[in-house]
Parts: structure tokens; sequence; C-alpha cells
């Protein structure tokens, strides 16, 4: 993380306070490198710190074992069914007799077919399964990141210690 002010806040020359109750508001825009770094700072330190907790790591490595098996469960599970069954029930008008009625000859000639035939079919349905389910998986990974207990441990930390150090802190961190 770098400790640089933002292109509309100089460190070096303050802007001139114009009246009277405007000093102090300026002053308080101001971000100070040395403060922001004492936050990131204090940050790493207590990430260093609670990355040797065996519970925080224990719970870290459950998260993730948890959160790839929802992001492959829904996108090898859910989408893929889900497509499978929506696409023919919107091509028949939203009416399951004439969807079973269009599939139960397409399922008499899979199975009146030549084993060759059959396996060709179950090999293109296979290979359109993973292709939905690996492209619902990448943008699944895209959209819903992963959310790391250490994150959300120094985050918790870091507002404690905001709080503390409130007076010697800028506005907005």
């Amino acid at each position: 993380m770098t400790t640089e002010p933002h292109a509309d806040m100089t460190p070096d020359t303050p802007p001139e306070p114009t009246g009277p109750g405007q000093a102090s508001a300026s002053k308080r825009r101001k971000i100070q490198a040395p403060e922001v770094a004492a936050y990131w700072a204090e940050r790493r330190r207590y990430l260093d710190r609670i990355r040797r907790v065996p519970e925080i790591r224990q719970r870290y490595w459950r998260a993730i074992g948890i959160y790839l098996l929802r992001r492959v469960l829904w996108s090898f599970g859910f989408f893929p069914v889900f497509i499978a069954f929506w696409v023919p029930f919107v091509l028949s008008s939203f009416n399951p007799v004439v969807m079973a009625s269009d599939l139960i000859p397409l399922l008499e000639n899979f199975v009146n077919a030549n084993p060759e035939v059959q396996a060709n079919t179950i090999s293109t349905l296979a290979i359109a399964w993973g292709s939905v389910g690996f492209f619902f998986l990448v943008f699944d990974f895209v959209l819903t990141p992963f959310k790391s207990p250490y994150q959300y441990e120094a985050d918790v930390y870091m507002r404690a210690w905001e709080q503390l150090n409130h007076d010697q802190l800028p506005d907005k961190v």
C-alpha cells in the first residue's frame, strides 16, 4: 500500500483558510503520511500476529473450503441444470405438455440409437455441462470474491484501534 495523499490533498502546502471556522476543517482534511503509515503498519503487525493463531488458521482453511464448494456447486450443479430445464420450458411456451411431447420422441430416438450415437450424445451433453459450469465458475469467482477471516479480524481490530487513537488520526484513513 502506498501512503501518498490523494491528488487533491498536498502534504507540503496546506490550503489557506478563508474564514475563522475553516481553519480546523482544512486541517482535518489534510492526510498526514505518517498517520496513514501508522494505521497500515499496525494493521500489518496485527495480521502477522493473528496468522500464528491456530484457531483463526483453521477458520481460514474451513472458509476457503466452504467458499470453493459453494462456487463449484452453484456453477456445476445449479446453473447447468437450471438452463437445461429452463430453455426447453421457454421454447415450449411455458407449457409442460408441449415440452413433454417434444422431448419424448428425442428420448425414444436416443434409446433406439446404436451405442456409438448414444456415446456421442452423452459426451456432447457432458461437454455442454462442463462448459456452462466453467463459464459460470469464472464469473462466480469474479462476482463473489473470497472474504478472508484474517481480513475480517483485522477490520474489527482496526476499528477499535481507530477509536482508541481517534484524536491522532485524520478523518478518512
